[in-house]
Order: C-alpha cells, then sequence, then structure tokens
C-alpha cells in the first residue's frame, strides 16, 4: 500500500505508518502527546529550586525538599525574602546576571541555606515569566572544580570536532568526545527524518556488553512533539535517575497564570511519566540529551544513556551544551561546504545543457528534454509556462501540475521545492491517483504567475532496520495502552513505500545553476548576491551566538578562580613564601588578564546580535562625545587633536561612538616620538568610489603621525584579539578596538581601510553605506 510500510515477510499495516510520524489516528497517544511536560510542577530530587519576583525579591514558589536541602519549609519560605537562604550579595549577582536576558541562564558557586543545612552549592539562575528561578545543586565535598583539566578537555572536544571533514566523521567524533566528557555508557548521534520524523543513529560510543543501536531507526512517537518544541528551546536535558521521587511545588500553580510555574529552561525540570517507562524499558537508569539544531530547525540529539544514577555538574553540562552548539555549527558549515562543491562540479555540464535551451525554451526544451531530465537522474520533466506545458519521459497527472503551478504561484522565484515523499502532503495527495507512480518532485518556480520547471522521480522501496516493531509504536502498560515500544532486542525489517529517491544537494544545486542560467542577468545577480547574504547573516548570527555563550559560560568559573586566589592571599598571606605569593599574584593577574578578553569577547558579540538603531546625526557631536571618553588619553600622550568640517551622515551614533572611540584611543597608544603629535578627524574623497573624487562619494578618514604599521602587518590589525606587540607595551590592551570598528562599519553596509607606513603614521578610511556625506561645520584645531 503507498505510503505505509510493508514488512519483509509481506504483510500490510497502515499502523507501521503512525510509527513513522506523529499523527492524530490509528491508535490513542493523545495522553503522551498533548501532556504539557513544561508544566509538570515538580523538580528532581537532586536539588531544590524556589522561583522569585526579581523586584521585590519574595520567593513565590519553593520546591517541598527546601527543608531538607536548604534548611527552611517551603510553606515558610513562599512570600518571604530569597535572602533567608541565599546571601544578599549572591542574590545581587543572579539578578545582574540574568537582567535583560529571559532565557539566558547563568551559574555560580554559593554557600547557601539556613541553618543547619547550610552548605555549598551550584546556583543556576533564568528568568521565566517574570520570575527569576534559582535551582539550587548541592556541589559535594570532593567536586570542587578544576578549571584548567576542564577548559583543556573541552578545548581538545571542540578541536577535534573543527576537524570533520563529512557528516558522519562529525558524529563519530561527537559521540566519543560527549562520552569522554560525561562518562555515560551510551552516547549516540541521532538525526531526524525530517522535524516530526522518525530517528536514526548515525554514530554511537557504547561500553562493551551492550546492545549496539548503529543503523537503527527509532519511531517518532518516541519523541512527541512538545518534547521536539523543549529541545529547540533548551538545549540539553539531564535525567539524573529515573527511579528519582518527583518533588512537588509550592504552590501547586500561580495565581497570576493558573497553571503551574513554568520549567521549561530549569535543569532540574522533573520528567513525564511516559518518558521515565520508556527508558525503564530499554534498560537506562540516567540519561542526557543535547539538542543539534541546523538553520533554526531541529536535525536532531546527542542522546546518553547511563546504567546507573548520574548527577552532571553545571559545569560540564555547560561544556555539554556548548559542545553540542559547535557541533551544529561544524554541520552547517558541512553542509555548505558540500552545497558549494556541488555546485562546482554541476557548473559546466549545467552550462552546456542549457546552451541547447537557447533561442526558445518551450521549443528546446521538447527537443532536449531527456538532457534537462537526466542532469537530475529523473523520471520525468515538467515545464508550465504562458499556460503551456511541455513535458519528457514521464508525465505527470494534470491535478498534480495545476497543484505544482498554485504553489509555485506562492513561492519566490528561484527557490526550491522538493519532496521524495508526495503522499505525505496534503495538498499533493489529493492530485494524484492511487495508481500513479510518482513519489518525488523538485520545482523551481520561475516568475509569480504560477511558471515552473519541475523533476519527478517514481517511487523506490527503502529498507530499513527498526528498533523497535514499526506496526506497534504502543503496547498494554501499567496504566493501559501506553507508549513502551521496547521489550526485546529484536531488530525489525520494514521497506518504507511512497517514497522516491531523495534529492540531494548535488541535484538541489544542478536545479539551482539552471534557473540562473535560464534567467535575466540582472535578476540573476540580484537573486544570487540575495541569498547568499541570507545564509552569511544566518552563519554570523549563530556564530554570534554561539561565541556569546562561550564567553558568557567561562566567566563564572574565572571569578571563582580570582576570588579564590585573593582569599588565599588575604588569608594567609603571613604564612606563604614569597614564591607562592607570587604566584598567586601572577594566578590573580592572569584571571583578570583572561575576564578582560572574555568581556571583549561578549562585547563583539553583542555588536552582531543587537540591531542597528540607524537615524541622521551630526558627526561633529558624536566626536564631541568620543573626545569625552578618548581626550584624556589623547592628553596624557600630548596628541593635538585637529578637527576638519565634518558632515551630517545616517548612522547608529552609540556605535559610531564606539568607532570614534577606538580609533582616538589607538592614535594615543601608538603616538610617534616627536614633539608635535596630532591626530586629525576629517572628510575625503573615497578613492574607490566610481568617477571619485566627488561630493558624494565620501569616506571619513581618522589620521596620526604616530609609530605606524608595516605594510605586511596591516592586514591583521583587524582580527579580534590580535595585537602587533607585546601585552605590556604602548599600554597593553586586548586587541579588540579594531576588530569593533570593523564589525560595527560593515554592520553599516560600509567599508573600512587603512594607509600607513612606520614613522609616517596611519590613516584609518571608512564609510557608513551608501548614504551620501553632507557637508558640516568650519574647520577646529584644539588640543583636547
Amino acid at each position: 500500500m503507498r505510503g505505509g510500510t510493508v514488512v519483509e515477510d509481506g504483510w500490510l499495516s497502515e499502523r507501521a505508518r503512525a510509527a513513522e510520524q506523529v499523527v492524530p489516528g490509528g491508535f490513542d497517544l493523545s495522553e503522551c502527546v498533548r501532556e504539557p511536560i513544561h508544566l509538570l510542577g515538580g523538580i528532581q530530587s537532586y536539588g531544590t529550586l524556589v522561583a522569585v519576583d526579581p523586584d521585590t525579591g519574595l520567593v513565590e514558589v519553593a520546591a517541598e525538599n527546601t527543608r531538607e536541602v536548604l534548611g527552611t519549609d517551603a510553606e515558610d519560605l513562599v512570600g518571604t525574602p530569597v535572602t533567608r537562604v541565599l546571601a544578599a550579595a549572591d542574590w545581587a549577582e543572579a539578578v545582574e546576571a540574568t537582567d535583560g536576558a529571559e532565557h539566558l541562564p547563568a551559574a555560580l558557586p554559593v554557600h547557601a541555606g539556613a541553618a543547619p543545612r547550610r552548605g555549598h552549592f551550584d546556583l543556576s539562575a533564568h528568568r521565566r515569566d517574570g520570575l527569576l528561578v534559582l535551582e539550587f545543586e548541592p556541589r559535594e565535598g570532593g567536586e570542587e572544580f578544576t578549571f584548567s583539566g576542564f577548559y583543556q578537555g573541552v578545548r581538545r572536544a571542540l578541536a577535534r570536532l573543527r576537524s570533520a571533514a563529512t557528516v558522519a566523521d562529525c558524529c563519530r567524533i561527537a559521540v566519543r568526545e560527549v562520552r569522554a566528557l560525561t562518562g555515560y555508557d551510551r552516547v549516540v548521534a541521532y538525526r531526524f527524518d525530517g522535524e516530526d520524523g522518525p530517528g536514526e543513529v548515525l554514530a554511537e560510543d557504547v561500553t562493551e556488553g551492550w546492545e549496539p543501536w548503529l543503523g537503527l531507526w527509532f519511531p517518532a512517537t518516541d519523541i512527541p512533539p512538545q518534547a521536539r518544541r523543549l529541545y529547540r528551546e533548551n538545549w540539553i536535558r539531564v535525567i539524573g535517575d529515573v527511579d528519582d521521587t518527583t518533588v512537588r511545588l509550592h504552590p501547586s500553580t500561580r495565581a497570576a497564570t493558573g497553571t503551574a510555574l513554568d520549567l521549561s529552561q530549569a535543569a532540574l525540570r522533573t520528567v513525564s511519566g511516559f518518558h521515565l517507562e520508556y527508558l525503564r524499558n530499554i534498560g537506562v537508569r540516567s540519561s542526557m540529551s543535547v539538542s543539534v539544531l541546523t538553520e533554526g530547525r531541529l536535525w536532531g540529539l546527542i542522546a546518553c544513556h547511563g546504567a546507573g544514577p548520574l548527577r552532571m555538574a553545571p559545569e560540564t553540562r555547560s561544556a555539554c551544551e556548548m559542545f553540542g552548539a559547535a557541533f551544529s555549527l561544524q554541520l552547517a558549515a558541512i553542509g555548505e561546504r558540500e552545497r558549494a562543491d556541488a555546485l562546482a562540479g554541476s557548473g559546466r555540464r549545467t552550462a552546456e545543457v542549457a546552451a541547447l535551451l537557447d533561442g526558445g525554451l518551450e521549443q528546446r526544451l521538447a527537443e532536449h528534454g531527456g538532457a534537462v531530465r537526466d542532469l537530475l537522474g529523473a523520471d520525468g520533466l515538467t515545464l508550465k509556462r504562458g499556460g503551456r506545458v511541455v513535458t519528457d519521459g514521464d508525465r505527470l497527472p494534470a491535478a498534480l501540475v495545476e497543484a505544482l503551478g498554485d504553489q509555485a504561484a506562492r513561492s519566490r522565484p528561484g527557490s526550491l521545492r522538493a519532496t521524495d515523499r508526495l503522499a505525505e502532503h496534503p495538498e499533493y495527495r489529493t492530485a494524484r491517483p492511487e495508481d500513479d507512480g510518482t513519489a518525488g518532485v523538485l520545482m523551481v518556480p520561475l516568475n509569480p504567475s504560477g511558471d515552473f520547471l519541475a523533476w519527478s522521480r517514481r517511487e523506490r522501496p527503502l529498507p530499513r532496520r527498526w528498533a523497535a516493531d514499526p506496526s506497534a509504536p504502543v503496547q498494554v502498560g501499567p496504566r493501559g495502552e501506553r507508549l513502551t515500544p521496547r521489550g526485546s532486542g529484536a531488530v525489525f525489517r520494514a521497506t518504507v513505500r511512497g517514497r522516491s529517491l531523495p534529492w540531494t544537494a548535488h541535484d538541489h544545486a544542478t536545479a539551482r545553476e539552471l534557473w540562473r542560467l535560464l534567467t535575466d542577468l540582472v535578476l540573476r545577480h540580484a537573486d544570487a548576491l540575495r541569498a547568499l547574504n541570507d545564509q552569511l547573516r544566518m552563519t554570523n548570527h549563530d556564530l554570534d551566538s554561539f561565541a556569546h555563550a562561550a564567553a558568557h559560560d567561562l566567566k563564572e568559573p574565572l571569578r571563582g578562580i580570582s576570588n579564590s586566589a585573593t582569599f588565599v592571599i588575604e588569608d594567609a598571606a603571613a604564612d606563604l613564601d614569597a614564591t607562592t605569593l607570587r604566584r598567586l599574584r601572577t594566578m590573580q593577574r592572569l584571571a583578570g588578564r583572561m575576564d578582560g578578553l572574555l568581556n571583549s569577547l561578549l562585547d563583539y558579540a553583542r555588536l552582531g546580535r543587537a540591531g542597528l538603531r540607524v537615524a541622521e546625526l551630526d558627526l561633529d557631536t558624536v566626536l564631541d562625545s568620543a573626545l569625552e571618553v578618548a581626550g584624556p588619553r589623547l592628553a596624557e600622550q600630548g596628541v593635538r587633536v585637529v578637527r576638519r568640517p565634518l558632515p551630517r551622515l545616517r548612522a547608529d551614533a552609540d556605535r559610531l561612538h564606539e568607532v570614534l572611540v577606538n580609533l582616538l584611543v589607538n592614535a594615543a597608544k601608538y603616538a610617534g616620538d616627536g614633539p608635535d603629535r596630532w591626530v586629525e578627524i576629517a572628510v575625503e574623497p573615497d578613492p574607490s568610489a566610481p568617477g571619485a573624487p566627488n561630493a558624494t562619494a565620501t569616506a571619513v578618514v581618522v589620521r596620526d603621525n604616530g609609530i605606524g604599521i608595516p605594510p605586511e602587518r596591516q592586514a591583521e590589525v583587524f582580527d579580534l584579539f590580535r595585537r602587533l606587540h607585546g601585552p605590556t607595551e604602548h599600554s597593553g590592551g586586548t586587541g579588540v578596538g579594531l576588530a569593533v570598528v570593523k564589525r560595527v562599519v560593515e554592520r553599516h553596509g560600509g567599508r573600512l581601510w587603512l594607509e600607513s607606513a612606520p614613522g609616517e603614521g596611519t590613516a584609518f578610511y571608512f564609510t557608513l553605506g551608501p548614504s551620501p556625506l553632507a557637508p558640516g561645520a568650519p574647520e577646529r584645531d584644539a588640543c583636547q
């Protein structure tokens, strides 16, 4: 039966199809599918939780085990200040760390609780629905966090991941490194067949004696839609013990919402009974899942299983979360490279075929349709243009051609619409007869009128090895009909029907290239540029988010290192020898240096995450505010400021302020040795603009007569954390200032370049997009 699943011994089952995707019929999974797993009203018992109004500091919700963990009853704690169980300084730090970041967690070591339960805890904090949710996890003796070993382990894992050249290599490295970081008995890389489809184990690292899962498929019902939503929102999920007793929250519902506290972002969030039963059925006592997302979609999971209970320290969770983000970025990079390679490989042949179609597309396609069809290894080719339909090979049903035309009219010309399972799309299912052999279509819309070019493929049965009988995704369990798909280690071999061979990256690249060659040159260039910009913007956003998360998570353990060194010096200085004191002070200095680097990295990442507030402004006014900051540095070095007539322009005032401050401070740092030191701010013709010089092709220049930059080093100055001198030379610094200038200018759509020679000074030029610069105030010359 098309669209179902056929087991190899010949019997048919529509329920097998339901095992591959979450659907509302066939069997009753409604209790599991609809369960609000983020509102279960409880936590895992190895820690405790309180939710606090960040403005008043009053506790609104508390877990019922706060007496056992923190020494105060939940009923007594609700409605009272959180400082009963948390030091005021730690509370203030948690508020500040999560300020303005609804979903950004923060973690710090604290000494919390009321006597006699006061002890050491790892405190995680995040904002949710107007409350600051605090999670306390006891830090047992002997579990002190060692930053150096932890950092080196994470660094090695990330370095190995960056070496992966294929998806398979990436997955193999990921499971091995995550297992080394965590100590679980099984770690698998699990890819979904579509966001709502079943999943396949692509790589596995497993302890000896455990049943291998490599290559097995798991039904979509194993991970219901609401769980997938949480995986997209919260990158990591840890279950310490499937036999743990859930701790309820007090009160059970919030008066403001009428529902339980939303625990979507909580590390301690309790677990659905369905999922616990599922884990017990596969012999698992503890688990962790790390989300893998590409282009905002849930690609799959890194799933970890343990034979016994296993707690995961917050820093290890953070490392795994960071590793998952890096894994996601590496997969995206591999995908981009594969698409680029496919495009390069298909270009020559596609150009030859496109040349055959020159001089009347419909007529030429009727003559050379076989060559166009063979480009993608398709069974049929259909062109609908201007009311005419031209085909080669398999013919599509007329109703399906009409449905594809409607879809093309709603799509952007040149965008691809591809599926290898037509029967699963409601808009196409009714447009094709049951006996039609077409299972896959790749379509390129040609214009908003509904014209298109489409390749089609026939059904190709697809064998799969299932970890459970795909015809029986539910069995009778302790609470009636339940999702209990595991009962044995049997592998079920089944053949999926109703699908064609999948459309590859090469197919997509070839179709896009052919469309490009058949499109007007100007439109072709504009569409390609727009697509590349969209891809680059998405990649930059992912990289900015990763840099921000990495720098943020590393700051907390670093602060602990610095504070510990300070306390040792203050409390035991008299008992320490000179060598130990010197080493401790070196530790303080290096921690301060790293803290500065992380702050710079956070600032740099924020430039990519925040939007620009562009408005017309007076450059003179912005320069005045920049000199308030940079003026003392210039005066200290005896650098005279020369101001030429400056224009009005369109820019983000705050970001332009950062540009000028960094360039002026740079002039102060690298001032020359002569008695007359100066820095000039002016507007000059842009020599790279077409027809320059003229009134509208202008650039802002900040020029000094400092020490200059050797030609062979000039390309390096805009790199992040790159300094051309030692850390103590020329007033030190982190090497971020010019990288910030470059990023701000490029975010405005402008350009940045320099002209310099050793001993002759440096001139930094920048533009801020296509808007013309208007003349400004008269020249001023003042030492600031």
